[in-house]
Order: C-alpha cells, then structure tokens, then sequence
C-alpha cells in the first residue's frame, strides 16, 4: 500500500542539514516511480528497489527532479520542483518517491497517484503543483 506523506526521517533530517536544496549546487534530488503492490508511507526511510516500475523508458532509480526551489512566501517555507518526465514510456505507476539521491538515498516524500496510471509509448508526466503555501507539494508552515 503507499500512504502520500511526507517522510518522517526527512522532517528530522531538515534542520540536521541532511537535505542541501541549494539550486545549482547542493544535493541531487531524484523521482521514482512504484507500482501498487509497494509498502511506501511515512516510515519509510530510503530509495527502495522493491516494486519500483519496470518498462520501457524507465530506468531503476527514476528521474533527476530539477528547478528545485525552496520560498518563503505567507510564512510558509514551499518547496518547488519541474515536473517530471519518462519520454517513450510503457509502464504503469500507482505511485512515486522523492528521495535525496546525495544524501544516502533518504526519502524526502511518498506520492499516491490515487489509481493506476499508465503509458503507452507515450510521454508519463508527473505534473508538480503550484508552490503556494496551500498548494506546494512540500509545505513547511
């Protein structure tokens, strides 16, 4: 089952300077993509092969997630990434982690698709929301 949460070991680790979002020069922070039959919640601590997705157009470990951008707006530190992207895709996802590949593979987020989403040889997008202190996918209030 994956419970959309934001890690717990990753809210311990922030203030311990675990998790560099420096834009351009800190730690590489990565995507990837898991099928239903994952156990991913807020307990999980680090990159999981276990059920990640197989086919065409991904590779094991995810994407590169770019353009990442932490603001303070309202109060609310937003954090703020470009979306991610498989070109040629052929696989099916339920779900996804962002994990800090630099720092020891520690996960940061589990997302829950809510269903099954699928590509067909074509483009799987995983569209970021807009970084507002409602909306950010990673809030800090």
């Amino acid at each position: 089952m994956i419970v959309q949460s934001i890690c717990l070991s990753f809210k311990n680790e922030l203030p311990l300077g675990l998790h560099d979002f420096t834009f351009g020069s800190g730690n590489t922070f990565k995507m990837a993509l898991y099928t239903s039959a994952a156990n991913l919640n807020e307990n999980t601590l680090t990159y999981v092969t276990q059920d990640e997705v197989v086919g065409a157009g991904y590779v094991a470990g995810g994407v590169v997630l770019t353009s990442v951008t932490p603001t303070l707006l309202n109060g609310t530190v937003v954090f703020d990434f470009a979306d991610a992207v498989w070109e040629n895709a052929t696989f099916t996802a339920r779900g996804a982690m962002i994990y800090n590949q630099t720092s020891g593979q520690r996960s940061v987020l589990i997302l829950d698709f809510g269903s099954d989403r699928t590509a067909n040889n074509n483009t799987f997008t995983v569209t970021m929301p807009e970084a507002s202190p409602s909306d950010a996918i990673i809030r800090i209030a």
